[in-house]
């Protein structure tokens, strides 16, 4: 039977709750599979495994209730071996690989921060700050809207003004947070957000990270910001 694994700590980690369960259903009983200083944290793979909410729910819980007592290196949903004994060969094969990323990430976790802009915050701001826009913006005001021309070209300098706040609010959100986290990992970009970055934090200073993105909120009203968090630490995880 196929194996599936949710993480990979030491073997001195301690361990899980007796009967937890895993992805499945019903859900299959969670065990370990030991090999070296390292343990891998495993069910039986149900066939025809798909990412359905319940499993995704439990996937995380296992790695939550295990991340609580320690480092884990956690595993995308959806890993499944072959079965125990080619689980077994990995660890061995890459056991000087896996304890550097567990001492590397011990103590810490990842806050994921998408951000996008609130329109009418970001265009206030550009008729107010940006003296090319905000004079043709009153002089189409002051001709009772201003010629097709002259609006055409008002709404190419509000454009490029928007997409200029964009890169400088991005950076912006990097740096401010990046102060309060030992690490950073750009997530995908799409066309809904100007930023995806993951913060590997110190769990000691997750209130002060939580703090840090009040602040941000406050201080620029232009930004929305989502947090995502505490996670296990994904995206710092080869």
């Amino acid at each position: 039977m196929s194996t599936y694994v949710y993480g990979i700590t030491r073997r001195s980690h301690p361990s899980l709750p007796e009967k937890m369960g895993g992805v499945g259903d019903p859900p299959r009983p969670v065990r370990i599979i030991e090999a070296g200083k390292l343990v891998a944290l495993v069910s039986d793979a149900p066939e025809g495994l798909k990412p359905k909410r319940r499993d995704l729910l439990a996937h995380q819980s296992v790695l939550a209730e295990a991340g609580a007592a320690g480092a884990v290196l956690p595993m995308r949903f959806g890993g499944i071996s072959p079965d125990d004994d080619a689980v077994t060969a990995v660890l061995g094969e890459r056991e000087d690989h896996f304890l550097e990323r567990l001492k590397v990430l011990d103590g810490r976790v990842e806050y994921n921060v998408k951000a996008t802009h609130d329109e009418e915050a970001v265009l206030h701001q550009v008729l107010a700050e940006v003296p090319e826009v905000r004079a043709l913006s009153e002089a189409n005001r002051a001709e009772g809207g201003g010629s097709y021309e002259r609006k055409l070209q008002l709404g190419e300098m509000v454009v490029a003004a928007v997409k200029q706040r964009e890169v400088r609010d991005a950076t912006l959100v990097e740096q401010v947070l990046g102060e309060v986290a030992e690490n950073i990992s750009h997530g995908p970009q799409s066309s809904g957000w100007l930023a995806n970055i993951s913060f590997l934090v110190d769990r000691e200073r997750s209130e002060l990270f939580v703090a840090a993105v009040q602040t941000l909120l406050r201080e620029q009203p232009q930004l929305v910001l989502q947090l995502n968090g505490p996670l296990p630490p994904y995206s710092f995880v080869d």
